[in-house]
């Protein structure tokens, strides 16, 4: 038996707003940006993604899994993205919710924030990753079973945490310099761990979705579903899993619905289904069904981001890496304060999206980075940033910690 396992990955940051130094000590808003229609204007990104994105592919989902038994999805909400959705969109939480109440859907957990917590404080870390499942019991009454940090970020330590956390599967890139002559299209074991199971993106056949699909100058173009399973049913031959990761933001707003990406989405189960041996399977369900083919080895860390697969897309510089490390050497003076609307302010801004904002890379890479970020440039995003962090400081100065 062949599976498809389909992960989407729903995330929204608080984009900080063009924030000066002057505004550092007095003005606390710094997610809060009140002028119209811009990017930085969060519920305005919330209200359009939603539109866009969000409800459209949850209807679509919706009809699938009422229409075949056999279809199932995982995904991926952060804390970030439920916390905007309760202030600005309960609709569109609620149109999640129904889609967890199938039975058919798997939430896979990851950290509250969206954070690189992991690399640089591991008390922090383990609190957002709690935090996050907190909240995914409390909105959708389910207790994730797989991980995912962010970014699809990974190594082996990640790996042994996460098997003695309980976790049953963890997933990431499946980078050709990792596999070496070993497939995506398996399951298998990370070293140096007892039980859980690890899951690797396919990345040429998800990328085809995500980012080729409605690409003109693609010598495959247009795709359409009875190819795109054609593809997949050839993949690896005798292949146990092909492994289809992507953001939730690819239906609708990355590739819009003028590009037939939701005609694609609705007919693709039927094309994968018409194979008598062929079905779907959650992240959990695969590791628990499929014996591991080998073990994987993953000394230094891998994403899924940029033509590196590493940590370069947000700590490839000094701006990224002086902001970053600034930001969680105020670990010990926040958290003492017992401040939570501090302690929430500076988890905002451990968000990723904001170092990756930071990116001076060229080329193509280069090109996606412009393509996400509400700022004009990179040096805007470390100014802005910088600006949030010295009032962060500013307000731990008024409550006499020392730095």
């Amino acid at each position: 038996m062949k599976s498809i396992v389909l992960y989407l990955h729903a995330h929204q940051p608080w984009r900080v707003k063009p924030y000066s130094v002057f505004q550092a000590g007095s003005d606390h808003e710094y997610f809060n940006d009140q002028s119209p229609d811009t990017d930085t204007n969060n519920q305005f990104i919330i209200d359009k993604v939603s539109e866009k994105s969000y409800l459209p592919t949850n209807r679509v989902l919706t009809e699938l899994l009422l229409k075949h038994p056999e279809f199932k999805v995982s995904l991926s909400i952060t804390g970030t993205l439920i916390d905007q959705l309760e202030m600005w969109r309960p609709d569109v939480l609620q149109s999640f919710k129904e889609l967890v109440a199938t039975g058919k859907v798997e939430i896979v957990a990851e950290t509250y924030h969206h954070s690189l917590a992991f690399f640089y404080s591991r008390s922090e870390f383990v609190k957002q990753v709690a935090k996050h499942a907190h909240k995914i019991r409390e909105m959708f009454g389910v207790t994730p079973t797989a991980f995912r940090n962010t970014e699809l970020s990974y190594n082996n330590d990640l790996a042994y945490w996460a098997d003695e956390a309980g976790y049953k599967a963890i997933i990431t890139e499946g980078w050709d310099p990792i596999l070496g002559w070993r497939s995506p299209n398996y399951v298998y074991r990370p070293t140096f761990t007892n039980d859980i199971k690890l899951l690797m993106k396919n990345y040429n056949l998800s990328d085809d979705v995500a980012f080729r699909f409605s690409n003109q100058g693609w010598s495959e173009w247009p795709l359409s579903a009875e190819k795109y399973a054609h593809w997949l049913s050839e993949a690896d031959g005798a292949g146990d899993v092909i492994n289809l990761f992507m953001d939730y933001e690819t239906f609708g707003e990355h590739q819009w619905a003028d590009t037939g990406i939701f005609d694609f989405l609705k007919a693709f189960p039927d094309e994968w289904l018409k194979t008598p041996d062929h079905t779907f399977k959650t992240i959990t369900e695969a590791a628990d069904y499929y014996e591991t083919k080998d073990s994987i080895d993953v000394p230094q860390t891998i994403t899924w981001a940029d033509t590196e697969r590493d940590l370069t897309a947000w700590l490839g510089n000094g701006m990224q890496t002086d902001a970053i490390q600034a930001l969680y050497d105020l670990e010990g003076a926040v958290l003492k304060t017992e401040d939570a609307v501090l302690i929430e302010d500076w988890r905002r801004l451990q968000t990723s999206d904001h170092v990756y904002y930071m990116c001076t890379k060229w080329s193509s890479d280069g090109d996606v980075h412009a393509y996400f970020s509400p700022y004009s440039s990179p040096y805007k995003a470390f100014m802005y940033f910088m600006n949030a962090y010295r009032d962060i400081t500013s307000r731990l100065l008024e409550k006499g910690m020392t730095l």
